[in-house]
């Protein structure tokens, strides 16, 4: 419980700094990370953790939902105030949080609440919690490294076994559901996702399995992840079906060298576009600039996409403990795809990455 008080405090104090009066936590990764509730299901019904300078923090939760808010290990560290139906949570809610304050607010809160929140409070003020506190659940603590990794490694065993399967002859789709089954047989419990790129596919780096056939001569882009433990795994290898061309490889290799120079660049205090310079800047001067089409990477933690960015205009430095992708990539129209990914964290003195499967182009059948 100790970790649920400790960024309970932290996340005050920030809020202070950024001068807003507190935070609204409502259902979603944000109440988990703070309690360690994640409610059995999202309902109409209003909960909201409110976290105030100078105040207890309280937890405004349904009555017929508070036995298993109870149970999380963080609750015991607040006020729970239940509401029955037929009460007006909005009403209780309005006196617990300072009448002319300006808040953070979860940005996975309905509009329903924000709204009826104004009208019982009309002068109270929200804000994106992302955009005011984007690095709320950025530095993560030895507990989170460790889950990260866990799911990294998981992930991990997955790629080692799919690259053994069969993929000529048999349809994305195929393929990707021996992925999923494969995440799940090494302890995730949620796949979020697994991209199967074939062929042409490949050069849409958001591309879902579909039912194109996986011919030989393919490159194949697979990227995959999910939650195990409560934290996110993200990783992507390309494989090739049978020997690749000499410019298949060359561009591989470009990837692979944009990958390290990204991985090499991060160490404490360097800004989090300089992440992404290190990588595109190889890629550009091989002269595909113009076919890197994304940022080179992104947080994670409780959910796969989270601050930090690490994109060209953002100046933030890394800090030890930080976890997020590096993906650079290379995308040719109607020809194929390559990308290579890694999550990474920070150390006290350079990266550590938490995927560790070889980076070199794997022949499959």
């Amino acid at each position: 419980m100790k970790s649920y008080v400790q960024r309970m405090e932290r996340a005050v104090s920030q809020a202070q700094e950024a001068g807003l009066a507190g935070l609204l936590v409502t259902p979603g990764p944000d109440l988990v990370y703070f309690t360690g509730y994640r409610p059995t299901a999202i309902t109409e019904r209003l909960t909201v953790l409110v976290l105030t300078a100078g105040s207890d923090p309280y937890l405004v939760v349904p009555v017929l939902e508070r036995p298993d808010a109870e149970e999380a290990d963080g609750v015991a560290a607040v006020t729970l105030i239940g509401w029955k139906d037929g009460d007006d949570p909005y009403e209780t809610l309005s006196g617990l949080v300072d009448p002319a304050g300006r808040y953070a607010l979860s940005d996975s809160a309905w509009a329903m609440h924000l709204l009826a929140l104004q009208l019982a409070a009309p002068h109270v003020r929200c804000t994106s919690m992302t955009s005011t506190l984007p690095m709320l659940r950025a530095v993560k603590d030895d507990d989170e490294v460790a889950r990260l990794a866990a799911a990294g490694a998981a992930a991990d065993a997955a790629y080692e076994q799919i690259a053994g399967v069969r993929f000529a002859g048999r349809s994305e789709a195929d393929v990707g559901a021996d992925l999923a089954g494969l995440l799940r047989e090494h302890g995730h419990s949620q796949v979020d996702f697994t991209v199967v790129g074939s062929g042409p596919n490949g050069a849409n780096p958001h591309h879902e399995m579909g039912e194109r056939v996986i011919r030989e001569g393919d490159m194949v882009v697979l990227d995959f992840g999910g939650l195990k433990d409560g934290y996110g795994s993200d990783t992507t290898r390309t494989v090739h079906v049978g020997p690749p061309t000499a410019f298949e490889q060359e561009v591989f290799d470009v990837v692979r060298a944009a990958q390290q120079a990204g991985f090499e660049a991060v160490r404490p205090g360097v800004s989090c576009e300089d992440i992404d310079r290190a990588a595109r800047d190889l890629i550009t001067d091989a002269g595909y600039g113009d076919f890197f089409i994304h940022r080179v990477g992104h947080g994670i933690g409780l959910t796969t996409h989270e601050p930090p960015y690490l994109v060209r205009g953002e100046k933030r430095p890394l800090v030890p403990g930080m976890c997020f992708s590096i993906e650079p990539g290379i995308y040719l129209p109607g020809r194929f795809g390559v990308r290579i990914e890694d999550i990474v964290t920070v150390t006290g003195t350079a990266g550590r990455r938490l995927n560790n499967t070889d980076h070199g182009l794997r022949i499959v059948a």
